[in-house]
């Protein structure tokens, strides 16, 4: 078993970084035998796991994800992340959606204080990163091929609904029940991490009893990344040409339920299911795929699920100044807003 001592609270930064390289190094040679690492290189842009880029002496390009320690304060679906996530890219691959390929999981046990992850890189940049770059024609190409993707992701069926690890008990038979362990859960969280919810408890915790009729139109488990937003999308291109899609990241937010769930993960600030060239890619996998008054309460519903997961998961990943203040003003707008369509959707 690779070893996982942390670096010590009095080393300093480069000390520290030095450290985990050392680490990295040792759980590649743990997963893969004796390879020899060129570059180590601390990557960011993540909010809750750790991420290393390791350039091999071969030239592979290796990615090395780590989550927080087994006994870090996390919301109640964050146990075995890094599981789902190489559960997730197994199946987006198989499914024909371009994803990472998983070369070695390493879960929580004895010497192993932390779980890890070795995938192989997507070359590129994310999404978000070239956004200032991306004629229109291209964006409108991307969001098809984005489109196709996720279709392609949501035809894989699960055997249960809710998220995939049977430790987190956050799963059931119907999209209803799962949907409603789902939902009390992050509730939980907020009392647990003392966080204020923008409306009563109560109202929030009816939600999927109020709505049940509509959840229950949801009648086969798919599979949904729900994190699909810019930030986990790696474009690429040749020189100056047109860019592609080259890979779909991070799917450690998984589990199995209603496909126009997805709509809200790629899209947490916006309604993308009014995008035409979106859904234009998805329907030439999916056609069958409507929007109608029960589409558009369930997707009220999973807008209040994903705001309230933001606004309580701020708490335990200590966020702070300006992102922290955004997110609780945005959060309980949000919240607010949704609960206002629902409203509306049912009269």
């Amino acid at each position: 078993m690779a070893a996982t001592t942390d670096p010590s609270p009095q080393q300093g930064p480069d000390d520290a970084d030095a450290a985990e390289a050392e680490l990295a190094a040792q759980r590649l040679r743990h997963a893969l035998g004796p390879v020899t690492v060129v570059r180590s290189t601390a990557l960011g842009g993540g909010l809750y796991n750790t991420a290393r880029l390791l350039e091999l002496a071969d030239g592979r390009r290796l990615v090395l994800k780590t989550a927080p320690r087994a006994d870090t304060p996390a919301l109640t679906h964050e146990q075995g992340l890094l599981g789902t996530e190489a559960f997730f890219h197994h199946l987006a691959a198989r499914a024909g959606a371009p994803a990472p390929t998983v070369l070695h999981h390493e879960p929580v046990g004895p010497g192993t204080p932390a779980e890890w992850l070795l995938l192989t890189h997507v070359d590129g940049i994310t999404w978000d990163a070239a956004r200032d770059r991306i004629a229109p024609a291209d964006r409108a190409a991307l969001r098809h091929r984005l489109g196709e993707c996720l279709a392609r992701i949501a035809t894989v069926t699960g055997a249960a609904y809710g998220y995939p690890r049977p430790s987190v008990g956050l799963s059931g038979p119907d999209w209803p029940s799962a949907f409603t362990a789902m939902l009390h859960a992050v509730l939980a969280d907020a009392i647990r991490f003392e966080v204020a919810l923008p409306a009563p408890p109560g109202l929030l915790a009816d939600l999927p009893v109020r709505f049940a009729h509509r959840l229950a139109e949801v009648r086969r488990p798919a599979l949904v990344h729900f994190d699909a937003w810019e930030g986990n999308i790696v474009l690429a291109r040749t020189g100056n040409g047109p860019w592609h899609l080259s890979g779909l990241i991070d799917g450690e937010r998984a589990f199995f339920g209603d496909p126009l769930a997805e709509f809200v993960g790629l899209d947490p600030l916006g309604s993308a299911e009014d995008d035409p060239d979106l859904m234009a890619g998805y329907r030439s996998v999916a056609p069958g795929l409507t929007v109608d008054t029960g589409a558009r309460t369930r997707l009220a519903l999973y807008r209040v699920y994903l705001a309230l997961v933001m606004r309580v998961e701020a708490v335990p990943r200590a966020y702070g100044g300006e992102f922290a203040a955004w997110l609780d003003t945005w959060s309980a707008e949000r919240v607010t807003r949704q609960l206002g369509v629902l409203d509306a959707l049912e009269a």
